[in-house]
Formats: C-alpha cells, structure tokens, sequence
C-alpha cells in the first residue's frame, strides 16, 4: 500500500472537491449532479476501460448504478454548453497557463476513434494519415475536433483538454433543427471551436497541424478577429509543396486593376537559394536545447486570398520544416518554440485513450439506422430517410452522451493534470511509480491516477465532511439498503 500523508493528501482532496462543486450551477436536479461527481471520480481512478461498468467496480458501487449512470448522459438536468463554459472558467481561475506576449496558447487537433457499432451516430470511413504501419489506412469510427490549452510549469508542460466535439459524420443530424450547426468542414469547425475558447481569455494563439492551412481557414480566422471582441492568431505548418507571393510592385497610374501578388516563390527552394542568409539560433525544443538555423519573411498566401503571413524557414538535424504565423510582429524564435509545443496535444490523446479510457464509449440507438459499409457514390444517406421527431431526438440524445462521456473525460484529465502540478514538488516521494524514465519534476497523469486509485477510500475516510466524500458514501449506503430491503 502507499504511504499516505496527511499534509498532502487532505488538501489534494480538498482542491477537487472545491473544482467539482463549482459544477453545482450546470445542473437543474441535486440527483444529476451527484451521479456527475461520481463519474468524474470514477475516470479518475478506474482500473480498466470497459464503460461505466468500470466505475461501478471501482468505488464500489451496486450493481443497480448501471442504468442510473445509463441514463445520466441522456438527461435533460444538464446541456453541455454550460458544462463547457464552467470548466473555462475554472481553468482560467485554476491553471498556472503559459502566456506570450499576453496571450494564452491554444492546442488544436483532429484525434480519430475506431468504433464498429452499427447503430451509432456519426460513424463513418474515415481515412488514416499515419506512417505507423500497425495503422490501417482506413478505419470506421469518430472525428472528434479536439482543443486544448498550455499550462504548468517551465519543467513541464501540460496540454489540458479543454472540450472535444463531433466535426464529421454528423451533419445530417444537426441540420435536423432548425438553426443548423456543424455543417462546415472540419477545418473550419476547429477555427470557430478554437475562438470560442479564445473569448473566455480574450487573447489566444492557435497551434495547429500543417492540415489546417487553408484559406477557408484563414477566411474563417478573419471573420471572427473583425467582428468579435476577442483576437486569435494561428501558429502552423505549410506543406512540403507551399508557395508564396512577394508584394506586388508599385505600378504607374493608369488604366487596369491593381496586382494583388508579385512574383511566385516555392518555399522550399529558399533552403538552397538563400542558404547564406539563414541564421543561427539556441531554441528549447522536446525538452532539450536545440540549435537551429531559420530564415524570417514576410510573404503574401493564398490563391485569391493573398494574406500576408511570417514564415519560418528552419533547418535542425538535417531536416527543413516552414513554420506560418498570422501574427507578424512574433519573434521567429518564439515560433520556433511554440510550435515544438504542439506535440503536447498528441500525449494528452495518448494519456485520455490508454490512462483515462476517454473514448470507451458504447452509446447506440435503435432509431440509428444501420451502418452501411459500402455506400456507392450518390446514394442517400440512411440518416436523410429519418423523419420521425421522436427517432430523431433519441439520436441526437444519443451524439450529446458520446460527446457529454468524452467532455467527462476532459475533466477528469484536467484535475489530473492539475493535481500533478500543484502537488509533485511538495511530497515527491508520495507519487512513486516504477518508469524506466521518470520525471523528476512533475509526475505524469497516469502516476496521479495510480496514486489515488489506491489511497482514494483513505482519503475519503480522512475527509468525512467534504462533499464528494459524503455523495458517493450516501450513494453506497443507499443502494445497499435498498437491496438489503429487497430481500428481506
């Protein structure tokens, strides 16, 4: 068993405790709170990633909470909306966040679920860029459009889950209402995601993977700066096959319209033609210090949008890579950096599948008509032919338990993240855990996780008084007198 230390222990619990009340408001009954509270405890901790079945197992619960916990994810007591927006606002209060130059710095990804469910919304064929050859190239599962925020501290960095959402695979059922949302595309859906999590902190930078350069993208981005009160740049990466435009020359007066673009430059020609021009720089990468050479220009992008963007040419080990940014006044070093944070996101994904089990989800619905696995082109869509409100409800409650499971597992795996921050550097010895390659700084989530998985029904005995303690210990007793009461 762990050592357990009450110094330590007690305001771990405490500080959970205190994020999971501020919940309280996002539910209209007493009862859906409690079961959220248990939820969230349950991801925390659970042993195995076999639905909810897990959580019962692992605080102990009976067995009768199965269709309890069922029903909460379909419940009208809570709208994921304002699940999110709280959360927001308790990371805004809560998380040590990495600001530059004023701005917080946003992570946005795709992550691709494979689910075989035949009556499951938003299953479609999806299409796996990987050069992990244990991949298929094909898959039938979920598109979630995921968001993320930097936090932590210079020896450790955190990319906290913000909120995931359905970007594909769904359109249909959300042009059933009658203001239809989710029907751009995937790209553009994570730029309107990535500024609405931007208005909760008022200025943001945007990471994002080379696939989401696109001018639909930039359009979008252009939209929400000039009409919205917030402010949003981007920091990417440009295709091996980019090119660019210089600014048009000064043309005499006359007859014609102006040229918006001058001449056309391929980008990654640059790393021979203006070899002698690079220049030599000291950058934290991966967590180690890197030297580099990189190149800064200002060039105009975009086939008919023609905007201008700072580029970064940068040479490490023998390999080149062209960073973009919108905000021409970043120092190229700074972009240099932030986009090796990046890569954060990809380890957030990896501790929710494989640590949290974020995505074991097993919602369906009868009214989903069946999946077809080979559609031909220009055939009708199964989920066109539904026209019955009533079936069309019970699969639009069933997309809001998909998406209300995985943004329980944000949570839980923002309160991870957040206790091996606040807590690492004043026990550490509390947090073992055999790793081939510890982190001497700050633990990872898994290693909280396993912590409290052993020590959690101590901590609750230590801690009568809190709240979650006295939720799940009234649900516990509750149950068990019911069913003592059933078969006397």
């Amino acid at each position: 068993m762990y050592p357990i230390s009450r110094r330590l222990t007690r305001p771990m619990l405490k500080t959970i405790d205190s994020i999971l009340l501020q919940f309280r408001p996002c539910f209209s009954r007493q009862a859906a709170y409690h079961w959220f509270v248990i939820i969230i405890t349950g991801l925390m901790l659970r042993s195995d990633h076999l639905g909810v079945t897990s959580i019962i197992r692992d605080l102990a619960l009976h067995p009768r909470c199965y269709e309890t916990l069922i029903h909460f994810f379909r419940s009208s007591a809570w709208s994921l909306d304002t699940l999110r927006v709280v959360w927001l606002q308790v990371v805004q209060r809560r998380a040590p966040l990495f600001y530059i130059n004023g701005m917080v710095v946003l992570v946005g990804d795709g992550v691709k679920q494979g689910k075989e469910a035949s009556r499951m919304p938003g299953v479609k064929k999806l299409h796996q860029e990987s050069e992990n050859s244990s991949k298929a190239d094909y898959i039938f599962g979920h598109l979630f459009g995921a968001i993320g925020i930097l936090m932590g501290t210079p020896q450790k960095w955190f990319c906290l889950p913000l909120f995931l959402s359905l970007q594909d695979g769904v359109k249909a059922i959300f042009g059933w209402a009658d203001q239809p949302e989710r029907q751009e595309s995937h790209v553009v859906q994570m730029i309107d995601q990535g500024y609405a999590a931007a208005k909760a902190f008022g200025k943001a930078l945007f990471l994002l993977d080379r696939y989401f350069l696109t001018v639909p993208a930039l359009k979008r981005l252009n939209h929400w700066n000039q009409s919205g009160t917030a402010r949003m740049h981007i920091v990417t990466k440009a295709k091996s096959n980019a090119v660019a435009y210089e600014r048009p020359c000064v043309q005499a007066a006359g007859r014609g319209r102006p040229r918006k673009k001058g001449a056309q430059i391929k980008l990654m020609t640059l790393f021979q033609s203006r070899a002698a021009a690079f220049e030599s720089a000291t950058v934290m990468m991966y967590g180690k210090e890197e030297t580099v050479e990189y190149l800064c220009l200002n060039l105009l992008w975009g086939q008919g949008l023609y905007q201008e963007l700072r580029f970064v040419l940068v040479k490490l080990g023998g390999q080149c890579a062209v960073l973009v940014s919108t905000d021409l006044t970043l120092e190229p070093i700074d972009i240099i950096r932030l986009y090796g944070y990046r890569f954060k996101i990809e380890c957030t994904f990896r501790e929710m599948k494989q640590a949290i089990g974020g995505f074991s989800y097993h919602f369906w619905s009868k009214s989903m008509p069946k999946l077809k696995r080979y559609m031909k082109k220009g055939e009708v869509h199964p989920l066109e032919q539904v026209v019955n409100e009533k079936e069309q409800k019970d699969i639009r409650l069933t997309v809001k338990a998909i998406e209300g499971y995985v943004m329980c597992s944000c949570i839980a795996m923002g309160l991870l993240q957040l206790i091996a921050v606040q807590y690492s550097s004043r026990v550490p010895a509390l947090f073992f855990r055999y790793l081939r390659t510890p982190s001497k700084a700050i633990v990872s989530e898994a290693t909280v996780m396993t912590y409290l998985r052993k020590s959690i029904f101590h901590l609750f005995a230590r801690n009568p008084h809190l709240s979650i303690t006295r939720i799940i210990r009234s649900k516990q007793e509750q149950l068990d007198f019911d069913s003592d009461s059933l078969a006397s």
